[in-house]
């Protein structure tokens, strides 16, 4: 087997060393760690989840040259009495801790811990200034809720060496009301959640807590004309063209496998191609590494809105079991995500990933002039999908993967927008969406990173853009035009932005492989062309989440290097993650390379988005360039007549 081989999916036994760690690991390494004495009676595990091998080890074992990896699970422990944290490998091949290694807060904590949201309530009921300040807005301490959310870095000096939240409130008027339409605004809580205090109380001004509900299950708010809608019904009578076995997906073309993390949710892993005889590795490991939403308001208790959803959230741990005919619909084949819960024991979300394939319309057509000829194919794509939500938002990740080799990622964003008190002389920073209720301006930026296997490890990236041609000799009529091309050599270089009037994009191209014409084969990434971070560079959120400030990072594969933002983003100053990753300046031409792709939306939002926002979509396409010898999608047969349309319309 060539190496080139052996980064391709396959059943057998070589790439269980990949699989996420079942319930009995799970269990197994709580039983390690308490028999240690590392978790006590207000131990809690923050996160657990499979500490990945190294590429290499992986690709030498499936090669037969070297013995699996070991196996390890990397544990994150937080004592919610001391606030001591812990960074914990286990050992599952040898039953026994590999490493333990003390957290001292200086360059992040660990994430928060749903039972510490679940706490602030609590401490801040019993306090006397939080309830006083409630009182003064005409607001009863009983009737609110607590949302509490990640502090940032900002400095403040009595917050050195603590673990932070900050809280804002929101009046409930009965069980079932949406708290979000009345948010309790100029006000903002900085809480101590291990001593259980509050350390700060920002009383920044007295604004009305907005009347009108935003109940958008209530019949009054709906507009009428859709009771017409006939159900639609997805059918495969012959069943769907996938397979499924264990975590290995084959369908068409496509073998890949998955997984799944409390960090990053779904995992796509080795995809491959086959092409005639032979299996082409095109992508070793693809998830969104992190996201952040950095809001624009700065008014002195609002400044600080920015939440890493899955660097400070570990928003995987918060995924939707799905539902038949309401999330998915068609011939589904469900996989289930086992997780840890905070005291160590395994937890089963059910239905957490949906796999489907779906029609997407016309996948080629042409009627000749000259033979007569005329030929139509459909293009299908299977649909690899979770549905997270984190607080009030609801964010779906979709991959699709295309008959004709075409990859492409899609973030849906819906649920209720973050809301304030929309001040009587307006804001610059907000939309007015109803009486008195603003929603702040903000953005949601991802980072997927895609480790590149483009028929081997031997990659680069060649930036292409179109360039004019003055005119001249060679171009005495000024029509022509030209692609530019920029091989990026070293890390300093690999850090770019997309240009949408140069049609800017990056071919990741083997540096061992070539097509027919010659030519390295390839994969093109093209961006959607949105902005990138807008708050000042010299901004905590610039500093913290540097990923966002240029849509692409291409760096040395290194197997430590998982997280854009750093490994504990949790009010960390910033500074870690691809900046430091890249100081190095490694070089990247023809080497194991790691592209980490910024894409995402600047809301401003609509009165529309209220009281629960339609699907907003974002995302990117991975595309066959000169990977294939000619058009690879030739030899999908033609849809009968019968399966295109309904029988009383023929």
């Amino acid at each position: 087997m060539s190496t080139v081989e052996s980064l391709v999916t396959t059943t057998d036994s070589g790439l269980r060393v990949l699989e996420s760690l079942s319930a009995d690991e799970i269990g197994a390494v709580r039983e390690i760690l308490t028999a240690a004495g590392k978790v006590g009676p207000t131990g809690r595990f923050v996160y657990v989840g499979l500490n990945e091998p190294d590429k290499a080890e992986v690709v030498a074992h499936q090669l037969g040259t070297a013995p699996a990896p070991e196996r390890l699970a990397r544990a994150l422990l937080l004592d919610i009495a001391t606030g001591a944290s812990r960074d914990v490998l286990v050992s599952l091949t040898r039953g026994e801790i590999h490493s333990d290694t003390a957290i001292d807060g200086s360059r992040g904590q660990v994430p928060i811990l749903e039972e510490e949201f679940a706490q602030v309530g609590v401490v801040l009921a019993g306090n006397d200034r939080w309830c006083a300040a409630l009182r003064a807005r005409g607001v009863d301490p009983a009737m609110t809720v607590c949302v509490p959310l990640s502090a940032g870095h900002y400095d403040v000096p009595n917050e050195q060496g603590r673990r932070i939240i900050r809280v804002f409130a929101f009046r409930q008027d009965h069980p079932e009301d949406h708290p979000w339409a009345h948010p309790v605004d100029g006000l903002c809580a900085y809480v101590d959640i291990i001593t259980r205090e509050l350390v700060d109380l920002i009383d920044d001004r007295i604004l009305p807590v907005p009347e009108e509900h935003g109940n958008f299950q209530d019949p009054e708010l709906a507009l009428p004309g859709y009771e017409g809608l006939e159900p639609i019904e997805i059918t495969q009578p012959q069943g769907p063209s996938f397979t499924v076995d264990g975590d290995s997906i084959e369908w068409a073309n496509w073998r890949l496998r998955i997984g799944f993390d409390a960090r990053e949710g779904l995992i796509l892993r080795q995809l491959s191609f086959r092409d005639g005889d032979r299996d082409r590795p095109v992508l070793y490991r693809a998830s969104i590494a992190e996201m952040v939403v950095p809001y624009a308001d700065p008014s002195p208790n609002r400044f600080w809105q920015n939440y890493f959803d899955t660097g400070e959230y570990l928003f995987g741990r918060f995924t939707n079991s799905l539902r038949l005919g309401c999330d998915c619909l068609g011939e589904i084949h469900y996989f289930d995500a086992t997780l840890a819960d905070e005291l160590g024991m395994p937890r089963t979300i059910e239905n957490a990933i949906c796999l489907h394939e779906e029609d997407y319309g016309t996948l080629w057509k042409h009627t000749d002039l000259f033979t007569g000829v005329s030929e139509v194919r459909r293009q299908r794509r299977l649909v690899i999908s979770f549905f997270t939500t984190v607080g009030n938002y609801d964010y779906g990740f979709y991959w699709y993967l295309y008959l004709d080799g075409t990859i492409e990622c899609e973030a849906k964003l819906t649920g209720i927008a973050f809301s304030a008190a929309y001040p009587p002389e307006g804001s610059p920073y907000q939309s007015e969406v109803a009486p008195g209720l603003g929603l702040p301006y903000h953005q949601h930026l991802f980072s997927v990173r895609l480790d590149m296997t483009v028929d081997g490890t031997a990659n680069a990236v060649d930036e292409v853009e179109v360039s004019r041609v003055p005119v001249g000799p060679d171009n005495p009529y000024g029509n022509a035009f030209t692609a530019k091309t920029t091989r990026l050599a070293s890390e300093s270089e690999g850090v770019r932005d997309a240009d949408a009037a140069s049609g800017r994009v990056w071919h990741v191209v083997s540096t061992e492989r070539t097509n027919r014409m010659g030519k390295p084969t390839g994969y093109v990434l093209h961006p959607q062309q949105t902005p990138t971070l807008l708050a000042d560079p010299s901004s905590s959120i610039a500093a913290r989440a540097a990923f966002t400030t240029h849509q692409l990072w291409v760096s040395r594969y290194s197997p430590e290097e998982r997280y854009p933002a750093g490994d504990l983003v949790n009010q960390n100053a910033g500074g870690d993650g691809l900046p430091a990753y890249m100081v190095a300046d490694r070089g990247i031409d023809g080497e194991d390379i790691v592209l980490w792709h910024t894409f995402g939306l600047t809301h401003f939002p609509r009165l529309e988005d209220w009281p629960v926002m339609p699907v907003d979509y974002v995302g990117f396409t991975l595309k066959p360039y000169g990977f294939f010898d000619r058009n690879p999608v030739l030899g999908v047969p033609a849809s009968t007549q019968s399966h295109c349309c309904h029988p009383e319309s023929r």
